[in-house]
């Protein structure tokens, strides 16, 4: 994090940063320590840490938005400060465990259960589940002019299809299975609501790092605290959104002006907007005067940003086995590989594809964590916690062929109706590039006497790591770098920060 000092002169810019995630609190670290003085991030809601949030199940501390260090090697930025801060265990930070290359699968002992309550053959279950991840690697083989599909949707389940073709009935119907399944779990990952709506070319522009993903035994808002403890205690001010940014005042000694919505305003010479893809989504056309370049708007447009949502259930006793890491749901009348459900009232439930075992079980007990992404996830949150409570029971007690299995609680996140986040996360949607993601990094203006007046940071804007807490980080101390640069006497020190 080593930068030139600004002149004593510009140590005086003011600079304001919407936004007290972790992209906006890494900015103003790492601003404050190369000298910026007036640095003030503004959070729209009475906390900071946005997508890092922490929470309570019982006795139990879990993760409401991010769950693990993805990639916790020495290239991650989270894992090196969760390290220093003292914030993980200590077989995470083995070299072993920063050298295992995952891809994006961790080795987690599974059970697959059936929607006709029958435990299935683990090994004949995964081997089906491996063909099906095989498949989603070779996205990678179909870049640029060899795009033959334009989203990987239609690309696995048209290799898959064929794959099976001459398998017996009762094989090919497990496979689809299976497949469906599969495509609901990268819908998680992805963030999106069908893998029909992730875009073939723009796949493969996310980037793994070495490491088994880890989580934060006391939460990963521990990192925020931390992290804020860096800065003057009235460094972010809460519950003050912001309603519009004005900027190019060019007869105006500060270009910029942010008004709150309310009724206050501030002078700025540059702002940090380091607001949700999903809110920029929402709010670009009231929150920007002038409004964004056009090629900035189809950027914002064609990225794609959807819900991923957390069910968690605590029994009495565990039902699974003794090592079980990971429970996957194959619906049975699923062999049509799908990832969507035609009617999301009546059959919202059918989108979870299971539960991690929440490890280890000495801390926990028996509490599983289920995913569900898209529109039915959506739904989901607009119900009450009796509904998916019900749901969730009845859907275990069919998987389980179990009738009196009962949880004895059950909390979800409901990110989409969150006013602030709008959603999850980002990903590549149809016809989605590198250059997106470029245009949703660039500050404006990019040249003139006045540059770099509003700058954009968050995980949407990150090349290759949008979606990780990792990537938002990175965002971050980009921008602060990006200002530091522009601060230096020395010529030799500007860098281009859209790379």
């Amino acid at each position: 994090m080593g930068s030139v000092n600004p002149d004593d002169a510009q140590k005086d810019k003011k600079i304001v940063i919407v936004g007290s995630g972790i992209a906006g609190i890494s900015a103003a670290v790492k601003l404050m320590k190369s000298g910026f003085k007036k640095v003030r991030i503004l959070e729209a809601s009475g906390r900071s840490g946005g997508r890092i949030k922490t929470g309570k199940l019982g006795n139990n501390i879990v993760e409401i938005g991010a769950n693990w260090i993805h990639g916790p090697c020495e290239e991650n930025p989270v894992f090196c400060l969760a390290r220093q801060y003292g914030l993980l265990e200590t077989e995470a930070l083995t070299p072993k465990n920063q050298a295992m290359d995952v891809r994006e699968y961790p080795p987690w002992v599974p059970n697959f259960f059936t929607s006709s309550g029958r435990k299935l053959n683990t090994e004949v279950a995964q081997s089906l589940q491996t063909t099906c991840l095989d498949i989603f690697d070779e996205t990678s083989d179909y870049q640029g002019d060899r795009v033959t599909f334009p989203s990987v949707g239609e690309f696995v389940r048209s290799k898959f299809t064929e794959k099976w073709k001459d398998a017996d009935e009762v094989t090919r119907s497990l496979a689809f299975s299976v497949a469906s399944n599969t495509l609901k779990v990268e819908c998680c990952c992805n963030g999106a609501h069908s893998m029909d709506a992730v875009g073939l070319s723009g796949f493969n522009m996310y980037k793994d790092l070495p490491g088994l993903d880890c989580t934060f035994p006391k939460g990963y808002e521990g990192l925020i605290k931390n992290l804020l403890l860096e800065v003057p205690p009235d460094t972010v001010t809460y519950n003050c959104p912001v309603r519009c940014i004005e900027w190019n005042n060019t007869e105006s000694q500060s270009p910029v002006k942010v008004e709150c919505e309310d009724g206050t305003s501030m002078t700025a010479d540059h702002v940090i907007v380091t607001v949700s893809l999903g809110y920029l989504k929402k709010h670009h056309s009231l929150m920007f005067s002038p409004p964004l370049p056009l090629h900035k708007l189809q950027s914002i447009q064609r990225h794609g940003f959807g819900t991923n949502n957390k069910i968690y259930v605590e029994f009495d006793s565990p039902w699974w086995d003794a090592d079980c890491e990971v429970i996957y749901f194959l619906w049975e009348d699923e062999d049509a590989m799908v990832d969507q459900m035609p009617d999301i009232q009546s059959s919202w439930i059918k989108k979870l594809y299971g539960f991690n075992v929440l490890k280890p079980t000495e801390r926990y007990g028996p509490v599983l964590c289920g995913w569900i992404a898209g529109h039915e996830s959506e739904y989901m949150e607009t119900l009450s916690e009796q509904e998916v409570a019900q749901s969730v029971t009845h859907l275990i007690r069919q998987f389980t062929g179990n009738p009196i299995l009962t949880p004895k609680r059950v909390l979800r996140s409901q990110w989409f109706h969150d006013p602030w986040t709008c959603g999850s996360y980002s990903f590549p949607g149809i016809g989605s590039s590198s250059q997106d993601l470029n245009n949703l990094g660039e500050p404006l203006p990019n040249t003139g006497s006045q540059p770099l007046q509003v700058l954009f940071a968050g995980e949407a804007t990150h090349p290759c790591f949008y979606s990780t807490v990792h990537g938002a980080l990175l965002s971050g101390w980009r921008e602060a770098d990006r200002l530091i640069s522009h601060y230096s006497t020395a010529p030799s020190n500007r860098q281009n920060f859209n790379k």
